[in-house]
């Protein structure tokens, strides 16, 4: 995982976490505008969060920060 997405979602998650508290949920396009300006990114990021990790389409946010935070 590139750095520039780490550290994207730690961003989003930290914040939707300070916003709605610990049991928020997101999914990955929470860490992408509502256009489509870096496919390849978004692309690393589906590809992480369905592929690599199998997760469902809404996860906690607590638990992606902590799957981020052990790469």
């Amino acid at each position: 995982m590139t750095p520039q997405l780490k550290e994207k979602i730690l961003e989003v998650c930290n914040k939707k976490i300070a916003q709605k508290g610990a049991n928020v949920g997101i999914s990955f396009y929470a860490f992408f505008k509502n256009k489509n300006d870096n496919p390849t990114l978004l692309m690393e990021a589906a590809t992480w969060w369905i592929e690599t990790h199998k997760l469902d389409h809404f996860e906690k946010a607590i638990k992606i920060k902590e799957l981020i935070k052990s790469l």
